[in-house]
């Protein structure tokens, strides 16, 4: 490994193993649940948020929006910050915001400051992404995709276990009663995090406005990122599409509230179970493969999302189908974007932050984009208008995927197992 220069020395990539060691990768996973989950909470509760503000659905459609634009910017401006500062000190700051800006939500008199509360919400939820680069520290290359689906495990548990504490708990409390309980576990989850994760000094000496430059040198100088930055933004956009909408149609449709709509993450959280079946395909088969498999599961979810609505069935196999297809949709999607992570964090491992800021920012952006689509598809053309346009998303990644890059499927050098073009590169200069 190459070593990297900080305030504090040389750190190399074994040092930063050591010290880190101790810290479980389930531990991690439980830090990406809690800070992600705070970006799912509203999707329930938009019809209740609608009611409170007397809005139509359609405005507060845009609540959903408005988070996770604001995760994109935190994505944009916080997560270099990985590369920059030391780690720890850094993560237990932005779940102190994390909870602050919960409770802004929790307390808003209108919902124009809930919107802006919730993209405040959505900067400081992007801690997320300053642990999830952590975990491919821990262990070998060879053992990268198992480490990044264990920790991705977690995460799609918190987004979609997200939706059914929101449904639920509103239902006792009310909708506000949802952001004030998130806001203290996040405020209680800061000390967990400094007790079990000791200091993680930058693997680079490099400051913040450099590293915001190298942004965009990677994009530029990385095509197996720009592939994957351009799938995963249609996919998690056509992912974005259903659960916005989901809480419209089953109760313009079947007459259920937000408790049920959120029972759906629930039902979808069994999607979480292939996160790690993922990661070791993408060690052993190659991360191309399972994109290949995870987008055609993908498309199949949608064909049967769309034809339950349309077919004439009883109510119970109605619901039986629905939540067939939410599984379907969550295994697709999660196989994806183990397998697109796995493939940038082979790129160069002293910028694994950076690389995780450029995706994650345009695969944020593909999702506020899914949302808002799906809002206005929705109040033109219902369930019909919502699912052409997720089919319409997988269509384009499909195109996308087709026309990729075949001889470089996870950033490896053929022939230099173990070492990422980045490497390589360092080494003969």
């Amino acid at each position: 490994m190459i070593p990297a220069e900080t305030q504090h020395g040389v750190v190399t990539a074994e040092e930063v193993r050591s010290r880190a060691s101790q810290t479980p990768l389930p531990f991690l996973g439980l830090a990406c649940a809690v800070g992600v989950s705070n970006l799912y909470y509203n999707q329930p509760l938009l019809l209740e948020m609608a009611h409170t503000f007397h809005t139509n659905v359609g405005r507060a459609g845009f609540v959903a929006v408005a988070s996770q634009v604001g995760y994109a910017t935190g994505l944009l401006c916080c997560v270099p910050l990985g590369d920059v500062l030391e780690r720890r000190g850094l993560i237990v700051k932005m779940f102190v915001g994390v909870a602050v800006a919960l409770a802004l939500v929790a307390s808003a008199p209108n919902l124009a400051l809930l919107i802006v509360g919730s993209v405040l919400l959505g900067v400081f939820a992007s801690v997320t992404h300053i642990v999830l680069p952590i975990a491919p520290d821990l262990v070998g290359h060879e053992d990268r995709g198992r480490a990044i689906g264990i920790v991705m495990t977690g995460l799609l548990l918190g987004i979609l276990l997200a939706r059914t504490f929101a449904g639920w708990v509103s239902n006792l409390g009310g909708w506000r009663s949802v952001f004030l309980i998130a806001a203290v576990v996040n405020l209680a989850f800061a000390p967990l995090f400094r007790r079990y994760m000791p200091k993680l000094p930058p693997k680079q000496n490099l400051g913040y406005g450099s590293a915001m430059r190298s942004l965009w040198t990677l994009f530029r100088t990385q095509p197996l990122l720009r592939e994957s930055c351009a799938m995963g933004a249609l996919i998690f956009a056509s992912f974005s599409c259903f659960w916005t909408t989901l809480a419209f149609l089953l109760y313009s449709h079947y007459g259920l509230g937000a408790g049920i709509a959120g029972s759906f993450g629930l039902v979808g959280a069994a999607g979480a179970l292939v996160a790690p079946i993922a990661g070791r395909l993408s060690d052993k088969r190659g991360p191309r493969w399972v994109l290949t498999i995870g987008i055609t599961v993908l498309a199949s979810s949608y064909v049967l999302l769309w034809a339950e609505e349309a077919a004439p069935i009883p109510f119970g196999v109605h619901i039986a189908a629905l939540a067939l297809g939410v599984v379907t949709l969550d295994v697709g999607s999660q196989m994806m974007q183990v397998a697109n992570q796995t493939r940038i964090f082979g790129l160069d491992p002293s910028a694994r932050s950076r690389l995780n800021t450029v995706y994650m920012t345009i695969y944020f952006t593909g999702a506020a984009i899914g949302s808002a689509l799906a809002t206005v598809a929705w109040v033109h053309w219902k369930w019909n208008g919502v699912c052409g346009l997720a089919m319409a998303f997988i269509a384009l990644a499909a195109v996308r995927h087709i026309t990729g890059r075949r001889d470089a499927g996870d950033g490896r050098v053929p022939g230099s197992p173990g070492r990422s073009n980045a490497e390589i590169s360092c080494l003969e200069a």
